[in-house]
């Protein structure tokens, strides 16, 4: 599911839409610490890397820098 959501945004990046695909790369890093908060460990598989809390935070962090960055940005002209 992450990784559709990655190829979206390399897609629009490759589609000189890079503003929408850091925003759509963004959502794919939260979408991944939601999975990591929800999921078992099991069934977890590469999203484990640290401690549960660990991966989360971390992942929460970066996926929302990514969405501020992406919409607080001037888009100088461009989408």
């Amino acid at each position: 599911m992450v990784a559709a959501v990655v190829v979206a945004a390399v897609v629009l990046v490759l589609a000189d839409r890079w503003r929408r695909g850091a925003f759509v790369f963004g959502i794919a890093v939260l979408v991944a610490a939601a999975l990591r908060l929800l999921l078992t460990e099991d069934r977890v598989g590469v999203l484990a890397v640290r401690s549960r809390t660990f991966d989360v935070v971390s992942m929460a962090l970066v996926g929302g820098a990514v969405v501020w960055l992406a919409v607080s940005i001037d888009p100088l002209g461009t989408d």
